[in-house]
C-alpha cells in the first residue's frame, strides 16, 4: 500500500461536506461525458502503443494531479495518498472472462504501456486479492459507444476508489470522439473536481506528442 498522510478533520476545510455525503445511502456519483481523442489516437498509432493502456496512464496521471481524487478512508480516518496507482480489467478472449490486473503508475506513458502489457499477459489468476485503496479502477467497454453507465455497488460506504470507464470511440464531423465516465465518492469529489479532471485530460490528449 502506498504512503499517505492522515487528515486532521478538526481543521480540514472539507470536514463538514465529507460527513454529510459519507452518511448518504449512496455516497458515490457518476458523470459521463465525451473526449476528443483525435490527436491522441493518431500519435499512439504512430508510436505503436496500446490505446487502452495509454488511456489508463493518461487518466491516472491527470487524476493524480487533482488532490481530491487522492483522498480515501483508511480504518475510518480520512487520508491523502501521495500517489494513486492503477487496476484494470483485462479480457481473456478464450474464456471471455476478465481478470483484474494491478500495475503501478510509472513516469512515462511508454514505460507504463510496456509494463501493463507484460503484467496482464503473465498474470494467470483472474483475481489476485482485494484491491488496495491506492488505485484508480478502470474497466473499459470498447464494444459499446454508451451515453451513460452504472456500476455494481459493494454497499461499503467508505469505499472511495474512483471507477473510470470509456466506451467505443466513433468518428463525428471529422473528429474521433470517446464516451468517458468517472464515478467518485462525493465525500471528497464534487462536480468542480470532475470538471478539473475533464479539462486536464482533454488538454493531455490534445497536446500529447
Amino acid at each position: 500500500m502506498g504512503t499517505y498522510q492522515v487528515i486532521d478533520e478538526k481543521t480540514w476545510k472539507r470536514a463538514l461536506h465529507c460527513a454529510v455525503f459519507r452518511d448518504s445511502v449512496e455516497p458515490n456519483f457518476c458523470i459521463t461525458y465525451e473526449l476528443d481523442i483525435t490527436n491522441f489516437l493518431q500519435k499512439l498509432k504512430e508510436q505503436k502503443h496500446s490505446f487502452t493502456f495509454a488511456m489508463i496512464f493518461a487518466a491516472a496521471t491527470c487524476a493524480n494531479s487533482i488532490e481530491e481524487f487522492r483522498y480515501r478512508f483508511v480504518d475510518g480516518k480520512v487520508v491523502l495518498y501521495d500517489q494513486i496507482h492503477t487496476a484494470f480489467t483485462y479480457l481473456n478472449p478464450e474464456t471471455e472472462l476478465f481478470k483484474v490486473v494491478n500495475v503501478p503508475l510509472t513516469e512515462t506513458l511508454a514505460a507504463y504501456t510496456a509494463l501493463a502489457k507484460k503484467t496482464a499477459e503473465e498474470q494467470e489468476a483472474y483475481f489476485t486479492g482485494p484491491l488496495g485503496n491506492d488505485v484508480f479502477q478502470f474497466s473499459p467497454l470498447p464494444w459499446i459507444s454508451f451515453t451513460h453507465i452504472s456500476h455494481t455497488i459493494s454497499g461499503k460506504k467508505d469505499n472511495a476508489t474512483p471507477l473510470i470507464d470509456w466506451g467505443k470511440y466513433r468518428k463525428r464531423e471529422g473528429r474521433i470522439i470517446l464516451p468517458f465516465s468517472v464515478q467518485a465518492h462525493h465525500s471528497f469529489v464534487d462536480g468542480l473536481h470532475m470538471g478539473k479532471l475533464a479539462a486536464a485530460l482533454q488538454t493531455y490528449l490534445d497536446t500529447y506528442e
